[in-house]
């Protein structure tokens, strides 16, 4: 009889995460020099996303990914970089929408694997409270929580 109180944990579906919005909700500045990586109407701040990385990897993800899971997107790539790219310098992914990570840097690195024959490459995997606060205006953030809740 004790079997049947047993749930499996096949048929539980863990909960989808909502955002609230923060009222102070600071947009991350954006200073001459730092490379900004626009998608639609988010827009992150990629130098300060990499100097908090170096200054407080606590709770940052590293894991290998297939570069075949990413697609080529030569809008992105600028062909006379590819070669000068290091790929031993991990690509960075966020969390776009839940459990849906999308490359936010390293194209080009992902670029030269592919044309290298390379099969996976080293990511720092960012959850949304890891890049959110990397978002450069007001508007793309409250865009943010408004899309990410709708997913």
């Amino acid at each position: 009889m004790e079997a049947n109180r047993v749930r499996s944990s096949q048929n539980i579906q863990p909960m989808k995460k909502f955002l609230k919005v923060d009222n102070d909700f600071t947009p991350c500045p954006a200073d001459i020099g730092d490379e900004l990586y626009p998608n639609g109407i988010f827009e992150f701040n990629i130098t300060k996303i990499l100097e908090r990385i170096q200054t407080t990897p606590d709770g940052i993800t590293v894991e290998d990914v297939e570069v075949l899971d990413f697609p080529n997107d030569f809008s992105l790539i600028n062909e006379s970089h590819v070669d000068s790219t290091d790929i031993s310098t991990p690509v960075i992914l966020a969390e776009i929408s839940p459990g849906r990570y999308n490359l936010i840097d390293g194209n080009h690195r992902m670029e030269k694997a592919r044309s290298m024959g390379v099969k996976n490459l080293v990511a720092y995997k960012l959850n949304v409270e890891q890049h959110i606060p990397f978002l450069t205006s007001k508007k793309a953030y409250l865009a943010y929580i408004e899309y990410w809740n709708k997913n």
